[in-house]
């Protein structure tokens, strides 16, 4: 990958987490970053842990942007293909590892717990999928014209 992809990807990361985070976490509660492994009565626990997941998604987004304030400006759809790239990549991260092998939490606890897991992943996959088609299909426009 050239850098220009790397720093949509990176940016991308960190926007997936924020969507993650916002979403599921604040407005539909299913979940809190360490709630599969702490009772979620622990607000203060749970509004830590959620609060370091924001900041490093934070972070991410801010050395994207640095990484792309570095080089000269993507065309649209590379950027956006990156950045659709990298948050997939974000879903399937923290799908495998925090909910699958770590357990730290899972997208929806209860009933159905495996299914919406799975469709997360998948989710990640689609975003993965669709960034490198849009990605690709720019790239190739680029070099044509």
């Amino acid at each position: 990958m050239k850098r220009t992809d790397r720093a949509a990807l990176v940016l991308g990361l960190g926007i997936g987490g924020f969507v993650d985070g916002i979403v599921i976490h604040q407005l539909l509660g299913w979940h809190h970053m360490l709630s599969g492994w702490y009772p979620v009565d622990d607000v203060h626990l749970m509004m830590l842990g959620d609060g370091l997941f924001h900041l490093f998604c934070l972070l991410l987004v801010l050395v994207g942007i640095a990484m792309l304030n570095r080089r000269p400006p993507l065309p649209n759809a590379l950027l956006g293909g990156g950045i659709l790239a990298g948050w997939g990549l974000f879903n399937l991260v923290e799908g495998i590892v925090d909910h699958q092998i770590l357990g730290v939490h899972h997208v929806r606890h209860g009933p159905g717990q495996l299914a919406y897991d799975i469709a997360f992943l998948v989710s990640g996959a689609v975003l993965v999928a669709a960034g490198v088609l849009l990605s690709r299909t720019a790239s190739e426009a680029a070099r044509k014209s």
